[in-house]
């Protein structure tokens, strides 16, 4: 299918109206030597399958976009020429964060080598999250590490004529029309109900009392943690709970102590769930959206609610849609300021949501970038482009993204509370101290 799905094209479309981009990144750390020519070689296949691609507009502005190949793939790794200290690895996976990936005009990832003055080598691969969500990625990564070739046979950039696109889109369009009718009753039913039931705002100013003014991009802290899997697993166990609710209590503890909670003192948690059927799937975000809410006064003593929880929302997943998953058919009408707001109504920021991804257990073979297991492989997702203002109309920011690989849950925190935690050193301090709670400790990366 070349036809962009509606939840990729609002991804997209987000990007755009915002400049703030999603990205993910893989992290390799080898503790012996690397073969560069090995991994030049999954440089080369990387840029098959989903990550061959690209996103070209419609001829129409209110026409779906499409898929095509990738018009300018990374033309090589990115070695650093000059070794780094082991302590500096976790600024220099801050600095391949934030160079720039983008979905339409490419490229749209890049692999960048980092030798440390140690004899280790670290490895980063970072995605732009238009392209596909972390089981794409991994899925892609496993195919380049094994020289599986997969081509899903886009068309060429800009193959169309003008006139041949603008017919195609059209057509397209009509197809569609049947579910922006439906929609657009959906959308008045709505409007009247949030119209009816607004609240009474006053501007909203910082804790100082000024007006959210500062445009300036943030460097929002992130730490990488790895824990044992035998005492992540164990601590679950005496705690009455699984792998995924001591994640979820993590979570809620974490963000309760950046006093990141609703105002019920809970922690409402946004849990992507795979929906993606298998490699044939080419939507870029095959996810379902969970939503938990985890008491953080009780996990440290005992997982039971938080398990119970988070099996009957999964069990309820899908029943009733989200009002913004109803609204989607409408996404390639919406002009750029409701874009923008589109993402109040999808996760209601005044709840002070975290983001809690399970990549659950990741096959071993991700490890073998160079044929060989890395030592450590970490995953986690970033937003580029961030702004102090957009920081603070969120009431902060923490995302923790965990994966299960050879012997080890990583643990990738990004988290950002003004007045609070505004530093790395900070960050860690909190997370250290949340680990702590529940009887673990880690290794910092």
């Amino acid at each position: 299918m070349t036809v962009l799905d509606y939840v990729d094209q609002a991804m997209y479309l987000g990007l755009r109206a915002t400049g703030q981009a999603a990205a993910m990144q893989c992290v390799w750390v080898y503790e012996h030597a690397v073969d560069i020519d090995a991994v030049r070689r999954f440089h080369r296949n990387f840029g098959n399958g989903l990550w061959g691609r690209c996103i070209e507009r419609s001829a129409v502005p209110f026409g779906r976009h499409r898929w095509v190949r990738a018009v300018r793939p990374p033309t090589d790794i990115d070695i650093e020429t000059r070794p780094r200290p082991r302590g500096e690895l976790g600024g220099w996976i801050d600095e391949r964060a934030v160079l720039p990936v983008d979905p339409e005009w490419g490229p749209s990832w890049h692999l960048g080598v980092l030798p440390m003055t140690d004899g280790s080598t670290a490895l980063c691969l970072t995605m732009s999250h238009c392209i596909s969500d972390g089981g794409g990625a991994v899925a892609t990564i496993l195919d380049a590490i094994t020289g599986e070739i997969r081509d899903f046979g886009y068309p060429a950039a800009r193959s169309r004529t003008r006139g041949r696109a603008v017919v195609e889109d059209l057509k397209q369009s009509r197809r569609d029309l049947p579910d922006v009718t439906r929609t657009l009753a959906t959308a008045g039913r709505i409007a009247r109900r949030r119209f009816r039931d607004r609240p009474v705002r006053s501007a909203r100013r910082t804790a100082a009392g000024r007006e959210f003014d500062d445009s300036r991009h943030v460097a929002v802290p992130t730490v990488s943690v790895f824990v044992d899997l035998d005492a992540w697993d164990g601590r679950a166990a005496a705690l009455g709970g699984n792998t995924y609710s001591l994640l979820a209590g993590f979570c809620a503890r974490l963000a309760d102590s950046m006093g990141r909670r609703a105002p019920d003192g809970k922690v409402s948690l946004i849990i992507p769930i795979n929906d993606r059927a298998d490699i044939a799937d080419t939507r870029a975000n095959a996810v379902q959206l969970a939503s938990v809410r985890i008491d953080p006064a009780q996990v440290c003593a005992d997982l039971s609610d938080a398990r119970a929880e988070i099996r009957q929302t999964l069990a309820t997943l899908g029943e009733t849609p989200e009002e913004a998953e109803q609204l989607l058919p409408l996404i390639p009408f919406m002009p750029r300021v409701a874009v923008r707001r589109g993402a109040e109504m999808a996760f209601n920021f005044a709840e002070q949501p975290v983001s809690c991804s399970n990549m659950g257990t990741v096959s071993s073979a991700v490890a073998r970038l160079d044929g060989t297991d890395a030592e450590y492989v970490l995953m986690r997702g970033v937003d580029q482009h961030v702004t102090r203002r957009v920081l603070e109309q969120r009431h902060g920011l923490l995302t923790i993204v965990s994966a299960r690989v050879s012997g080890r849950i990583s643990l990738a925190v990004v988290g950002y509370a003004g007045g609070a935690v505004e530093t790395r050193s900070a960050l860690l301090d909190r997370v250290e101290r949340t680990l702590s709670d529940f009887q673990l400790t880690g290794t910092v990366v």
